[in-house]
């Protein structure tokens, strides 16, 4: 698959999804996202089925909405955008749904988080996290995308804090149970947030120099850290004392 843009120019890709297994999305540097259908003879060549422009600058991050409850075919039909300083909404069937205000701050990195605690009539318990470039990672709730409904300060360094480039949700089973989601970080460093109390409770070095530009979880629940020429993998620390109870209970 080779984009062009509309002047008919090479128009390098920026992201790929797998929106479903017959649909794949690409985001490009023109700030377009194209869907192609796998099933499609057009995939063979360079049309997309489909092109959206959400956004004016090129798209940072691109995140998938789960399924609603009376979905039948059980993958994601939506998905959220930054792009510049503005979050959007686009919908596989529709195209896009909204667009917010411009948050006077450029959007970099988001992630999906379920499971939150739940308020009749403010909050289904579904949020999008969203990082800036200034250190501050802000909460948006799922159905209400005109404006942002939280802000946690990551980096707060005079001036503007260091840019918050990408994000993930720590799986169950691993840290304390909690929903807690790392941050990369400009500087080199890995934030853990944890959510409820809306803080940072950790801080691990990835590099001195380069800032963190990927993050993931393996199968066995480690991170996996990527910025700079350097891939990390961090184990979680086990608990010795609660080992030796163990031993000495037998």
């Amino acid at each position: 698959l080779i984009p062009f843009d509309p002047s008919g120019k090479l128009d390098p890709p920026t992201l790929i999804h797998a929106l479903t297994p017959q649909t794949l999305l690409l985001a490009t540097d023109s700030a377009a996202l194209h869907l192609f259908d796998l099933r499609a003879p057009s995939t063979l060549s360079t049309k997309p089925s489909q092109t959206h422009r959400p956004h004016d600058d090129y798209i940072s991050s691109l995140t998938p909405l789960p399924p609603t409850e009376n979905s039948t075919s059980g993958f994601s039909k939506q998905w959220v955008t930054t792009g510049g300083t503005t979050l959007a909404v686009t919908d596989l069937r529709r195209g896009v749904l909204v667009k917010s205000e411009d948050q006077e701050e450029e959007l970099l990195s988001s992630v999906f988080v379920g499971g939150l605690p739940s308020r009749p009539g403010r909050s289904k318990g579904q949020k999008v996290l969203v990082g800036s470039s200034n250190g501050v990672l802000t909460l948006w709730e799922r159905g209400v995308w005109d404006d942002q409904d939280e802000r946690i300060i990551v980096d707060g360094g005079r001036g503007g804090g260091e840019s918050l480039d990408a994000l993930v949700l720590m799986p169950e089973g691993v840290g304390d149970g909690g929903k807690n989601v790392v941050v990369g970080v400009g500087d080199g460093t890995i934030r853990i947030v944890k959510l409820g109390p809306n803080k940072v409770t950790t801080e691990l070095r990835h590099d001195e120099v380069e800032g963190v530009v990927g993050l993931g979880f393996d199968v066995e629940g480690r991170l996996i850290s990527g910025g700079g020429s350097i891939i990390k993998v961090w184990q979680e620390k086990m608990n010795l004392e609660e080992e030796v109870e163990d031993d000495d209970s037998d």
